[in-house]
């Protein structure tokens, strides 16, 4: 039985990102690119509006009681809640854990890029060689970043997958530091199949021009048709 998987089924694990720049004919040096800020219009806009409201109702509610008029009932109610309940009451721990996930969320938001779906491809101008003939034409040095989408890219890899001779289907999924490939194979020999497709995706991702190359996990069985 386990013979008859071994035929049946072949996997092979590569990591490409590992090896960037000594594969054969992959001369390029790593480069160190950022990822792209996202810029979180909306969610800062729906944070501005909140406060917005609820520091102009609140001045409102202060000013109002200023001038003689009473307390709204729902600033009177949370008072008294704040001054009868104790600071152990399972109410209060509960809403200031809430308050404070709720701002370490916001902290992690404004610390971090966002946009994880954007992978950073390399720059036209990167590497010495290039910088070296830009100075020697007199060609000012203009920033260009580009960037792929994660599916774009997975698409991308799975037209590649299916070219190779052999492959029934193929699902590529692309994440930030790995590729996962996964083929159906209806004839040939199956290390064949993975050897031509493992290739074929090591010279995709090269194409694909990415800063940081993902490491690469290729696995081929054979469709259910086939084996009948």
């Amino acid at each position: 039985m386990n013979t008859d998987q071994k035929m049946r089924q072949s996997t092979s694990a590569s990591a490409y990102g590992g090896r960037a720049g000594t594969d054969a004919g992959d001369g390029d040096p790593p480069v160190r690119a950022k990822r792209f800020w996202s810029a979180r219009r909306m969610p800062a806009g729906i944070v501005a509006l909140a406060v917005f409201a609820v520091s102009g109702l609140l001045l409102y509610d202060v000013a109002a009681v200023r001038s003689g008029r009473p307390a709204m009932r729902w600033r009177e109610w949370l008072a008294d809640q704040l001054a009868a309940r104790p600071l152990d009451d399972p109410w209060i721990m509960s809403g200031a854990a809430l308050l404070a996930a709720l701002g370490v969320w916001m902290v992690v938001l404004a610390l971090t890029p966002g946009l994880r779906g954007l992978l950073p491809m390399r720059s036209p101008g990167a590497g010495a060689e290039k910088d070296v003939e830009d100075a020697e034409a007199g060609v000012a040095g203009v920033a260009v970043r580009a960037g792929i989408d994660r599916t774009s890219a997975g698409l991308v890899l799975r037209d590649r997958a299916m070219e190779v001779p052999g492959v029934r289907s193929a699902r590529v999924d692309v994440g930030r530091r790995r590729i996962r490939a996964r083929a159906l194979a209806h004839f040939r020999d199956l290390d064949e199949v993975r050897a031509d497709l493992d290739t074929a995706l090591h010279e995709g991702i090269h194409q694909l021009g990415l800063a940081r190359r993902p490491a690469l996990s290729v696995r081929v069985r054979r469709s259910a048709k086939s084996k009948g």
